[in-house]
């Protein structure tokens, strides 16, 4: 009986022991759908997917225009720049690029080289609103309100209700002082996008600026929100050379905000001393 077991056992030792099934790789991540994560604002999920191609050795010019409009929906305005620009040096004439490219400039306080950008932009026929209404912005950075006026004009031509844009106007007007002006744009474009809190900051500033009274405190709005709605009524009424009211105005943020606020205080001492 022991040799028979011997051998059932060397047998069953001789079979191949079962083989570990293989991992399943990760399916390819296709580029459009990261494309439609960014169009859709769904950036952490975006920001994955480009790790995951990378990670799986894609490479090219569609990875890196995806890197690149990532960059530019996170605004990383420096990365998006220099993103944008390295394609623009393969694709001189593509207006889109040389559109986003100069809007990240423009918001990283590039402001020449925003315009560079932006004229290169807008001299296609199929520039968009975007681009004309970032030229136009570029110009007011530069007190060039002839070039502003015309870039507005041409964005507000392509689109018509686009709150942004008259904002932008409103923005303008303000800049040169005429604070009744910028008030009405401010409230055409609070008429078209009645949730937008930089529209309606913008309204209650202009506002502020032509009222005898300092802004009052909204509903449940905390320390740190009021004092700066009461610095900038301040700003507004020191551009308008209401010296006493710009200095309640400081005063007032000051006594608002519940930590030390420098930006009024700095504000006030340079209204007390002229």
């Amino acid at each position: 009986m022991i040799v028979p077991l011997l051998l059932a056992l060397s047998a069953a030792a001789a079979k191949p022991a079962a083989t570990q099934p293989a991992p399943v790789a990760d399916p390819p991540v296709e580029l459009s759908d990261i494309d439609q994560a960014i169009r859709a604002n769904r950036l952490e999920q975006a920001q994955i997917m480009v790790r995951r191609a990378i990670a799986s050795g894609q490479k090219g010019a569609h990875l890196d225009l995806i890197l690149a409009d990532l960059a530019y929906a996170q605004d990383k305005n420096d990365d998006a720049l220099a993103r944008y620009q390295a394609l623009l040096a393969i694709a001189p004439d593509d207006s889109r690029l040389a559109e986003r490219a100069g809007i990240s400039a423009l918001k990283a306080g590039k402001v020449d080289v925003a315009v560079g950008l932006l004229n290169r932009s807008t001299r296609s026929t199929d520039a968009s609103w975007r681009a004309w209404n970032a030229r136009g912005a570029a110009a007011d950075y530069q007190h060039d309100w002839i070039t502003a006026d015309a870039a507005y004009a041409k964005a507000a031509s392509i689109a018509p209700d686009e709150a942004d844009i008259i904002n932008n106007q409103g923005w303008s007007q303000l800049l040169r002082g005429d604070w009744s002006r910028a008030a009405v744009l401010f409230e055409q474009a609070a008429i078209r996008d009645p949730h937008s809190t930089r529209i309606n900051d913008n309204l209650e500033l202009a506002r502020a600026a032509l009222s005898t009274d300092l802004p009052k405190r909204r509903p449940g709005e905390d320390d740190k929100d009021w004092a700066a709605r009461l610095n900038d009524a301040g700003v507004a009424a020191q551009i308008m050379g209401n010296k006493a009211r710009a200095i309640a105005a400081f005063s007032q943020a000051l006594e608002a905000r519940s930590t030390w606020y420098e930006r009024a205080a700095n504000n006030l001492k340079a209204a007390n001393s002229k």
